[in-house]
């Protein structure tokens, strides 16, 4: 039996040149029980009730294989996307080519970038959006408001609230003869400086040659009123809203504080 994830959370894709990273194809495998269409529809949804433009440009930042930017260029949007690791990106570029669709890739560090042509809406998934300091965290606020239009939305998925309510999480897909078994969790290394341990295990069997590929990284927590704060400090983004949100499915409606579990989350800003 495939088993697949309940939830999702801060998974970061901005490594660059380690070893699950430099898998594109077992870490999409890993990943594909999201639904793209889905959650592209859901930002369009989003756009049509709180974008001040029109959106012709997307960008997914720390994109990885990005199933979401695929299905957004198949649509008929420009589509960037925007990560460290050389090896995601030229798988990015292949996919691109294989479904005849149009996709411009940016290799850069999410913290520090610059945009030639602005972008309309910005999105992060898979909670990408982790950091090893306040000041790194600022720094991203900064690039992204650069590379958006004013107006512009950017959207948060499944920022970590809390690192001692999280359970490890392990799941397995399959894709033809290719079986991904992923153990992902977090362990808290020292409460005063807020710093936490990520580690991710991929166990892959490639038509019997198995393999096990392993990361591990610190990073800060950051908690919601003091990233809320770091927001009113950047002065570049209104905050619109923290929900609860379950992978694909945008609920508006449901304010964060309501929510079973908050580490499914979404949260919404717009460029000033």
């Amino acid at each position: 039996m495939i088993q697949k994830p309940k939830r999702l959370n801060s998974l970061s894709h901005q490594l660059g040149d380690m070893g699950v990273y430099d898998h594109p194809l077992y870490y999409e495998i890993a990943f594909s029980f999201i639904n793209p269409r889905e959650q592209v529809d859901s930002f369009e949804r989003m756009i049509k009730a709180f974008s001040m433009r029109k959106v012709k440009r997307f960008l997914d930042l720390c994109c990885g294989p990005s199933l979401q930017l695929r299905e957004i260029a198949r649509r008929g949007y420009q589509a960037v996307g925007l990560d460290i690791s050389p090896q995601m990106l030229r798988y990015l570029e292949k996919k691109a080519r294989d479904e005849q669709v149009t996709i411009e890739t940016i290799r850069a560090d999410m913290a520090k970038f610059r945009l030639k042509r602005k972008a309309d809406f910005a999105f992060i998934m898979m909670g990408s959006f982790t950091f090893e300091s306040n000041e790194s965290l600022l720094s991203h606020l900064d690039s992204v408001a650069s590379s958006l239009n004013k107006g512009s939305l950017y959207f948060i998925q499944n920022m970590l609230l809390d690192c001692e309510s999280f359970e490890k999480q392990s799941w397995t897909m399959q894709r033809d003869d290719i079986t991904v078994k992923t153990d992902f969790w977090l362990e808290m290394k020292s409460i005063v400086k807020q710093v936490y341990t990520e580690r991710l295990i991929l166990e892959v069997d490639d038509n019997g040659k198995r393999e096990k590929i392993a990361e591990e990284r610190d990073l800060k927590l950051i908690y919601p009123q003091e990233f809320k704060t770091l927001i009113d400090l950047n002065q570049k983004f209104e905050f619109l809203g923290w929900w609860a949100e379950k992978h694909s499915t945008r609920d508006l409606d449901k304010p964060l504080e309501e929510a079973e579990d908050i580490h499914d989350n979404m949260i919404l800003l717009r460029r000033k």
